[in-house]
């Protein structure tokens, strides 16, 4: 039977003869090609597999996982079926593998649509701290064995690579490079023991010229290239590294890379000379260009320090003249100002060759005998020319010719006058006194204005209870020598004077990160903390963390009642509880860590720099920590919490004192995690010892001949900080009275101070050139507690333990002249 082929048949079939015919036809095209290209493959990129070959296969190869180009076995690896090592190949080289993952280098982002990967097996055993908080591949808290790579593999891997190189000729030697190079923060293959100098001299990849390191390496060892520059040399070199000027965690984790890849026999994530001089060698060899740029930044930043100690000063003014700086507006020269009060004050001359000079206090010359003898010192008193406060010194006419006049005003020193001014503070005196009756422990009150102690009494008992805590027959009366542990006034009497001489001195920058001077400070945001931000209180850290006992909010791994480990735990161990310069709250830990940098940059404990090369030279003989080591007697001093650290029986852990405490710091992260001594409390004194640190601050930072500071470095330290003017660097301050419950409503804006938590307050006032020290034992007193649980101590009840009430009466007192 005949078929008919229907309309609809017809049209389908004319259509696919159509497609064959115009498909078998070759289109014109002719190749004319174009100067204007280049080759997709730019990096490529070595791995190790971190796992070995059976499981490699699964990962690379099966759906759901990644891959890479090319996979290298290992000889003796069990799970590998065949007796000889074959190259595996898993992606065309035409074809996009996953292997870069998030990565960068020299610019270029998301490598994996522009390299070639190879994995190559190999199995570090890695572990991380227990305690960590981060996991970064390159930070102290892994560890990691690297074993050798198989010398089979690596045969395998450089006839590969060159074949490679060969067919992409766009892969430089600097864009050979390790997992870890294109992606620090994530990775740290293939490890340090990867030969990648073996692979340089068989023609893959770059490495540096020993001569060129090692010229760089001795001028860098000469003068240290700051972290900036090394940085901007990283990321000239291609690692995606910013310029922060501060060694944090990305350039840790680069440099740790960087010395993976070129300095694999010191990988310590610091940018020491050597580093430096590697990244440097480098750059010379393969980028002239950027080398030379980045060499003359190193010449421009060098600063000439000099070998010279700074001069010490002898006084206020301590000057030689003529004045060897001088200004081109000639009424500026030999010059100076300097502090007095009315009727005081002495001037030194030391003739250096000058016969005559006419010497000027106030505008006034100054009767001496002339001439002078040759290299003689003369001594006179200023009292017929002093005034209060400022005065001038002007020094002219000095002959002969080139002949010198060395000039010392020592600064003032305290007098007392107490005894003629009892009746001035009778209403302070009525307060404290009628606490004292209604239970109160005891106290001692100092007050100082113009250079004189016009206040000076001791009220109640410093020691009431017995180490059972029942009273005393005879109690131990306060006296005005009296010993005091001053608690967090430590902070500012010890460490921070501490701070402010080595500003002084030109060894401490608080603008500089607290990693400049601990070096072992780092991890966890710790290389981003300014040391400034530890005397603000910005640092992030909690109020405080109690290493004395395992039950602590932080965790037991922070529990310590060993100096040495909780110094350790200081370092790197003690978590933020908030971002940096979120706002401050006020901590402990903060001060602990100033204590730990002051005796890094000294080289001493801080109780010994302290006593040694402040409070001695003035002569400060009670102010001290551990004085019962020092050969001190608890009768000295006033007692503080009756049985021990208790708080009256609630409270217990290893090793408490259930004792009254005496003569031993009450902190409990002092004594039992610090020994004693420690940035934030230990320090013990009395007030006429506090009272010559007063007048020391209120001088500028200079008694009598010794200038333990300049006054430049006072003013930066208790000037207020820009968003909260209650505080400076440390220093509480009265601001706009928003600390009147310390500093009263009197107190003007420029007053400073702190408070202690054993019931100690200090108030420094330049603008009343006033000084007020209150001294207490609240904390000698039974522990009460409320309906609603919260526990206190009595003497925290009473005005005086208050400190405000007592203070204001005292501004009256002064500010009312009666």
């Amino acid at each position: 039977m005949k078929k008919h082929i229907t309309s609809w048949q017809r049209s389908v079939l004319i259509c696919i003869l159509t497609v064959v015919i115009v498909s078998c036809a070759a289109l014109p095209i002719n190749e004319m090609p174009s100067k204007n290209f280049s080759h997709r493959v730019k990096f490529l990129v070595m791995h190790f597999t971190a796992i070995d070959y059976q499981k490699s296969i699964h990962a690379l190869v099966d759906e759901g996982g990644l891959s890479a180009h090319y996979l290298i076995p290992e000889s003796n690896d069990p799970s590998y079926p065949k007796d000889s090592l074959e190259i595996l190949k898993l992606v065309d080289e035409n074809k996009r593998a996953w292997h870069a993952g998030n990565s960068v280098w020299q610019g270029r982002s998301e490598l994996n649509d522009s390299s070639i990967g190879i994995e190559i097996v190999n199995v570090p055993e890695c572990h991380f701290d227990k305690e960590a908080k981060t996991t970064s591949e390159h930070g102290e808290n892994r560890l990691c064995v690297f074993p050798d790579y198989d010398s089979k593999q690596i045969e395998l891997l450089i006839a590969l690579s060159k074949q490679i190189l060969a067919r992409n000729p766009d892969i430089s030697p600097t864009k050979v490079v390790g997992h870890s190079d294109i992606a620090p923060s994530r990775k740290n293959d293939p490890g340090p023991r990867f030969p990648w100098f073996e692979l340089y001299q068989a023609g893959i990849g770059a490495w540096y010229e020993n001569t060129t390191f090692e010229s760089y390496w001795q001028r860098f060892n000469q003068y240290q290239p700051n972290i900036g520059l090394v940085q901007s040399a990283l990321r000239a070199y291609g690692y995606n590294v910013l310029e922060t000027g501060i060694r944090d965690e990305q350039t840790s984790n680069v440099i740790s890379a960087f010395q993976m890849h070129f300095l694999p026999w010191q990988v310590t994530g610091k940018a020491d000379s050597k580093t430096a001089a590697a990244v440097f060698a480098l750059l010379d060899k393969y980028f002239a260009k950027k080398a030379k740029k980045l060499m003359a930044r190193y010449i421009d930043e060098q600063v000439t320090e000099s070998t010279e100690p700074k001069a010490v000063k002898h006084g206020q003014v301590d000057q030689v003249f003529p004045m060897q700086e001088r200004s081109t507006r000639q009424l500026v020269n030999d010059r100076e100002r300097f502090k007095a009060y009315q009727g005081r004050g002495e001037i030194q001359i030391n003739s250096q060759g000058a016969e005559q000079a006419d010497i000027y206090v106030n505008g006034q010359k100054l009767n001496i005998t002339q001439p002078f003898a040759p290299e003689e010192r003369y001594q006179y008193s200023l009292k017929r020319r002093t005034k209060d406060g400022t005065n001038t010194l002007r020094v002219e006419n000095i002959l002969p010719e080139g002949s010198e006049l060395k000039v010392t005003i020592p600064s003032p020193t305290l007098i007392d006058t107490s005894t003629s001014q009892q009746n001035r503070f009778a209403r302070v005196d009525a307060l404290i006194q009628q606490d004292i009756h209604d239970g109160f422990p005891g106290a001692v009150l100092l007050v100082i204005k113009d250079g004189e102690i016009i206040k000076r009494s001791a009220y109640g008992d410093a020691r009431k209870y017995a180490d059972g805590g029942e009273l005393l027959p005879e109690p131990q009366k306060m006296r005005v020598d009296t010993l005091f542990d001053i608690a967090s006034n430590t902070k500012m009497f010890a460490t921070n004077l501490a701070l402010m001489k080595l500003a002084s001195a030109g060894k401490l920058d608080v603008n500089a990160p607290i990693q400049h001077y601990m070096p072992d400070y780092r991890g966890g945001g710790r290389e981003t903390r300014l040391v400034r931000d530890l005397l603000t209180h910005t640092a992030g850290y909690a109020p405080q963390v109690r290493f004395f006992t395992p039950e602590n909010t932080a965790g037991k791994s922070l529990y310590s009642q060993d100096s040495q480990r909780t110094d350790q735990l200081l370092l790197n161990r003690v978590p933020f509880a908030m971002g940096r310069n979120v706002k401050a709250v006020y901590s402990d830990t903060d001060y602990m860590l100033l204590g730990m940098l002051v005796e890094r940059i000294t080289g001493m404990g801080l109780d010994a720099y302290v006593e040694q090369q402040i409070y001695q030279p003035l002569g400060l003989s009670n102010t001290l920590f551990n004085p019962l080591l020092k050969g001190r007697a608890k009768g000295e001093f006033a007692a503080t919490e009756i049985q021990g650290n208790s708080r009256g029986g609630r409270v217990t852990f290893d090793n408490m004192r259930e004792y009254v405490l005496q003569g031993e710091v009450h902190d409990e992260k002092a004594f039992y995690s610090l020994g004693g001594v420690a940035g934030h409390a230990g320090l013990f004194s009395t007030v006429d010892d506090l009272a010559v640190l007063g007048q020391l601050l209120l001088n500028g930072g200079g008694y009598g001949k010794n200038q333990i500071f300049d006054e430049a470095v006072l003013q930066q330290f208790i000037k207020p900080e820009e968003r909260d003017d209650s505080y400076g660097l440390g220093w509480r301050r009265a601001g706009r009275g928003q600390s009147k419950w310390h500093f009263g409503p009197y107190a003007s804006a420029q007053a400073y101070g702190h408070t202690g938590w054993t019931g100690t307050v200090s108030v420094i006032d330049p603008k009343y050139d006033l000084a007020i020290f209150l001294l207490t034992n609240a904390r000698h007193s039974k522990v009460q507690e409320d309906e609603s649980g919260h526990v206190e101590f009595a003497g925290k009840t009473f005005e005086t333990g208050k400190y405000g009430s007592v203070v204001s009466l005292v501004y009256e007192a002064v500010l009312n002249g009666k």
